[in-house]
């Protein structure tokens, strides 16, 4: 097989159904960006988990005196009920799960309520004595939460044990769901885009259909015959791909980076470049594969109709 025959048949192909070729080009970038971006923001979800979920705590809340609820009959905990907490956390039963733990008392308290709810219209309204003491316990693996929350809640004194995982998990749900419709979108996106590839290369064997059937008669296999044709779809889908690849960068260079590094608390863990250049490679093979496998089909129907 000829190279640079077939290149030619290609280009000339090109330039016959540019108006297709655009099409082709611009919803595979469309489509490959949505899937660019879905994976990005699974690489997201997947180094927050791992941030986030090694540095949840679990907390140990104390009765105050206008609590009524676990252990507490509207009576601020004891010394002795805070010693037996205490205890329990240092002891050989618990303490083989536990990396560490802090007291925070009723001013740390208000200390941290101000600093994050500052703005709150009730703020003004709260009282250090109004909010919990508490034990902020640092596990070892936090997978082992179920253990403190199964010795701790019977305590005396002990109002709550919360898992802070718990709220991680609405986050996560959310950023998942949006993950999960970035990707049904970027589905459908790549459906249209195979089926464009499809009829764009139907339309061009159709009107080269004189000289295919010339090419025929003359003894020309169908696999010369159909290269051109894949090749033009490749083109098109590669163009798309590379320009989905430079936007997957750009969102990453200049909104996670640029915006929301300085947008967002610096302990929040955020993607790199060096994971947009990971995902560039996936996205060029991914359409190059669904230009050539719907452009193959394409013709080879036309071809044995």
């Amino acid at each position: 097989m000829r190279f640079g025959l077939v290149m030619g048949e290609a280009a000339s192909g090109l330039r016959r159904n540019i108006s297709m070729v655009i099409s082709v080009i611009l919803v595979t970038f469309i489509s490959l960006t949505f899937v660019g971006a879905a994976i990005l923001l699974q690489l997201q979800i997947v180094q927050m988990k791992g941030y986030w979920y090694d540095r949840a705590q679990v907390a140990v809340y104390l009765c105050t005196e206008t609590q009524a609820t676990g252990n507490c009959a509207q009576e601020e905990a004891t010394a002795e009920q805070k010693a037996a907490v205490e205890a329990e956390l240092t002891s050989t039963d618990l303490a083989q799960y536990i990396e560490k733990f802090e007291f925070e008392n009723h001013d740390l308290a208000y200390q941290n309520f101000q600093t994050f709810l500052s703005d709150s219209s009730y703020a003004s309204f709260v009282k250090p004595e109004m909010l919990n003491e508490s034990y902020r316990v640092n596990l070892k693996d936090p997978s082992n939460a179920d253990v403190l929350i199964e010795s701790l809640s019977g305590l005396a004194g002990v109002e709550s044990v919360v898992d802070q995982r718990k709220y991680l998990d609405q986050i996560f749900g959310i950023l998942n769901a949006a993950s999960y419709t970035a990707i049904g979108l970027a589905v459908l996106m790549l459906i249209a885009a195979v089926l464009l590839i499809a009829t764009t290369i139907r339309l061009s064997a159709f009107s080269r259909r004189r000289e295919l059937g010339i090419m025929r008669l003359v003894g020309a296999s169908n696999r010369f015959i159909q290269t051109p044709f894949i090749l033009e779809g490749v083109f098109a889908a590669l163009i798309g791909s590379i320009l989905a690849g430079g936007a997957i960068v750009a969102i990453v260079q200049f909104f996670v980076r640029g915006y929301l590094t300085t947008a967002l608390p610096s302990t929040t863990a955020l993607i790199g470049l060096g994971d947009a250049l990971l995902v560039v490679p996936v996205l060029i093979v991914l359409g190059g594969v669904l230009a050539a496998a719907s452009a193959g089909f394409a013709i080879n129907r036309y071809l044995k109709v």
